[in-house]
């Protein structure tokens, strides 16, 4: 919107803003092509073909092919305009773009020094046609320059006239290059000074198409069948991911469970274990009551006497093994029997 509101009055402003949107948003064939008018308002030829074409690509459209083609020749490559003029199929242009794309061809020709080949491509059917559309005061203002430039000096001043007849927007100075030819100098004040210096060389110059976006960027509209769609394919991906959501909150819930199960048979076997446990301490306590206390009285064995024990000699080199300084009838002692 800034874009719009600025491309008249300061167009190196209005490009900034266009730029900041496509920072934004650089996927959006409106941005883009703002970015491209935008360009060409201000003098940025490569900017504008570059991002021109990349709208042209994103819709489909070939509506801006008259700026393209004047911005080659801005650039000094008049046979790329000359080109696009060649391959453009004019049956499906709007007849406004077709018209502008001869004028910027024939300024091509004119600028490779083709005078007379600018004056020929020029004569066309709609240059006399009875209706006036909005673009006829171009055309003749186009035809009346070329005659101009190959010496046709009264056939120029003839379609000078006829193109300020129609010019009711004053989108062309030909009642002023009409009274130049006439020999008549007007003095304005200073406003009127500056607005004819502000007014293009003229239709055949470079810079002079009147580039206009092809959506109103300003307008409120309502949503397309389109955006609805894509509104509709939000919200179902939305329910999808909710849907994801809630099976992992159940796959969740079901590893919750699991650990739970498994910590409870851990717990079982826990409780088994102790349960054994118990039952062994039992035993041990009982085996340990019916020994005789004189035995559970006994001194530990050295470790002399638990060596030759344990390799089945005696540890004194008698054959017999003290407990408690008794041999029992066998050589073993009690302690080492037990």
């Amino acid at each position: 919107m800034a874009t719009g509101q600025l491309i008249d009055e300061d167009p190196t402003e209005a490009l900034a803003h266009a730029l900041a949107a496509r920072r934004l948003a650089s996927r959006i064939a409106a941005v883009r092509e703002a970015v491209g008018l935008a360009a060409y308002h201000a003098g940025e030829w490569q900017t504008a073909i570059a991002e021109l074409r990349t709208y042209h690509r994103m819709s489909g459209l070939q509506s801006h092919l008259a700026v393209l083609a004047d911005c080659e020749r801005a650039l000094g490559r008049p046979e790329r305009a000359i080109d696009l003029f060649r391959g453009a199929d004019r049956e499906k242009l709007d007849q406004a773009v077709a018209t502008e794309l001869l004028i910027v061809a024939a300024g091509a020709r004119g600028d490779l020094g083709q005078k007379d080949a600018a004056v020929a491509m020029l004569q066309v059917p709609e240059l006399t046609a009875e209706t006036a559309e909005p673009w006829t005061a171009r055309l003749r203002y186009a035809y009346a320059d070329a005659l101009l430039a190959v010496g046709r000096r009264d056939e120029a001043r003839e379609w000078f006239s006829r193109a300020a007849d129609v010019d009711t927007e004053g989108e062309t100075d030909a009642a002023e290059r009409l009274l130049e030819l006439d020999g008549v100098l007007i003095e304005g004040d200073e406003e009127d000074e500056e607005s004819a210096e502000s007014i293009a060389a003229g239709p055949g110059a470079p810079g002079a198409v009147p580039a206009r976006p092809d959506a109103d960027l300003a307008g409120d509209t309502e949503p397309t069948a389109d955006e609805d769609d894509a509104d509709e394919d939000d919200a179902e991906d939305e329910d999808d991911e909710d849907d994801l959501d809630d099976e992992d909150d159940e796959d969740d819930l079901d590893d919750e469970d699991d650990e739970d199960d498994l910590d409870d048979e851990d717990l079982d076997d826990e409780d088994l274990e102790d349960e054994d446990d118990d039952e062994d301490d039992e035993q041990d306590e009982a085996a340990v009551a019916a020994v005789p206390s004189d035995d559970l009285a006994d001194d530990e064995l050295t470790d002399d006497e638990a060596g030759a024990v344990a390799a089945g000699t005696p540890g004194d080199g008698s054959g017999t093994a003290t407990d408690g300084g008794e041999p029992t009838a066998s050589g073993e002692s009690e302690t080492a029997r037990r």
